[in-house]
């Protein structure tokens, strides 16, 4: 079955056009044309969109506003942005992160959406053109979003408050078993006074590590200040099985990734 394709030069006009039943909003393509040569017959028609400012970053001091439709290439390469090259560059191999988008991504179904776990740690703004989401929300809310996303915008860390970690069993650019993202503020004597803990693969999207997060308040990156929130990982996840690995794999993992993470 052919594919009808739309090219529109406005959100507004992309949006309405969304409206009819089996059309599909075309970013990068890396899901949408994939799941339509693979016989996906729920997809009748594909939507883009021309409009320039969705393919722009913006820095301004450390206030960052990302556009849906910027690469993870552009990303990676992005003088300002190299606390985040990490992550972008843990989606797939240069052919995928030259047309992999930050819009498409929040959408990636697990175990893809590694960047969408970095933008949850950093507890990232979604911009649509009804208005803004917190990235919580609109990952919770995602299934029924017929809105096309139009940027993300979070406040850029500092280069040692901001970590990630993606494992996977194929290296450089294979599926994930887990990824994990923190953002973690500490005291002059070394102290957590904040932290913010994303887990990818560990349910069907990105999700918060709540309790690991709450047990690192007060203590110290250390082996022994680390424990309660390694053994408190697991808790609230529903971790996906997949031909990469099963969820007690993943569950039995995390932990030990996680620590990895805290103490690198």
């Amino acid at each position: 079955m052919a594919l009808a394709l739309q090219t529109f030069a406005t959100v507004k006009d992309a949006n309405a056009a969304l409206k009819t039943q089996g059309t599909r909003y075309l970013g990068g393509g890396t899901l949408v044309v994939r799941a339509a040569n693979e016989g996906d017959v729920s997809v009748s028609g594909l939507i883009r969109l021309t409009e320039p400012s969705l393919s722009t970053i913006a820095v301004a001091g450390d206030k960052v506003r990302i556009g849906a439709s910027v690469t993870m290439a552009a990303i990676a390469g992005h003088p300002e942005l190299g606390t985040l090259a990490k992550a972008a560059r843990a989606v797939g191999g240069p052919a995928i992160r030259n047309m992999a988008t930050v819009g498409g991504n929040l959408f990636a179904p697990a175990p893809y959406g590694d960047f969408a776990v970095a933008l949850l740690a950093l507890d990232a703004t979604v911009s649509t053109d009804g208005g803004e989401t917190s990235i919580e929300t609109f990952l919770a809310n995602r299934d029924g979003s017929r809105a096309v996303v139009t940027s993300v915008s979070f406040t850029l860390p500092k280069a040692d408050s901001f970590r990630f970690l993606k494992v996977s069993r194929v290296k450089p650019k294979g599926v994930s078993v887990l990824s994990i993202a923190g953002a973690l503020e500490l005291s002059s004597d070394g102290t957590v006074t904040s932290a913010r803990i994303a887990l990818g693969c560990m349910a069907d999207r990105p999700m918060r590590a709540s309790a690991a997060e709450k047990a690192l308040i007060g203590r110290t990156l250390t082996a022994d200040g680390i424990a309660p929130a390694l053994a408190a990982a697991g808790d609230g996840t529903s971790p996906i099985t997949d031909p990469i690995a099963s969820t007690w794999y993943r569950a039995e993992v995390l932990p030990v990734h996680l620590g990895r993470l805290l103490l690198a």
